[in-house]
């Protein structure tokens, strides 16, 4: 898997992962590692997508599912997208939808074995319906928010939703309409 930028040390005692912006009650939540690595998992097995047209197959991730933390910070009403932040400042936008579909998941292992800090250690989300770069390595954040804004690779023209099986791999391509 591919990525931008070194990979991040990891340092427990000035790690925690955050859900902030239009929750329900206003408030900014965060966990320590600890706490995030106690919550409820779920494994998954999963095929990874990458917007250059390669696939990989059969990935086992262990974690929590993505939809735990709204219930854990439940969103505000209006609610309709999340921008998921991780370190140096990497952003991927998504809709609501596919932030908490049933296989979303913020990884904690992959294969039976504790992510390595190249895979996205120690926590990555897993979008396994959508192209790999909707799913950051290095997990820091979850932002709700009331309205669609693009995250760093959507920036520099990759498409907003990103679905593989229709191909969306180029901002270009959201003004195409299907022909019939």
């Amino acid at each position: 898997m591919s990525h931008y930028g070194p990979v991040p040390r990891f340092r427990a005692d000035r790690w925690n992962l955050q859900v902030f912006g239009a929750t329900a009650t206003g408030e900014k939540y965060s966990w320590t590692f600890e706490e995030v690595t106690a919550l409820p998992t779920a494994t998954i097995t999963a095929d990874l997508h990458c917007a250059s047209g390669t696939s990989t197959l059969g990935h086992e991730f262990f974690g929590v599912p993505a939809s735990l933390l709204l219930e854990l910070a439940p969103p505000a009403p209006g609610v309709t997208h999340v921008m998921a932040w991780a370190e140096y400042g990497y952003s991927a936008n998504l809709r609501l939808a596919d932030f908490t579909a049933d296989r979303t998941l913020l990884a904690t292992h992959h294969n039976g074995e504790t992510l390595t800090a190249e895979h996205g250690f120690p926590l990555r989300l897993v979008v396994p319906h959508l192209y790999g770069y909707k799913g950051p390595k290095w997990l820091r954040g979850i932002e709700y928010m009331t309205r669609d804004r693009r995250g760093f690779w959507e920036e520099r023209g990759y498409h907003n939703i990103a679905d593989p099986w229709t191909g969306q791999r180029h901002s270009y391509q959201e003004d195409e309409q299907p022909q019939g």
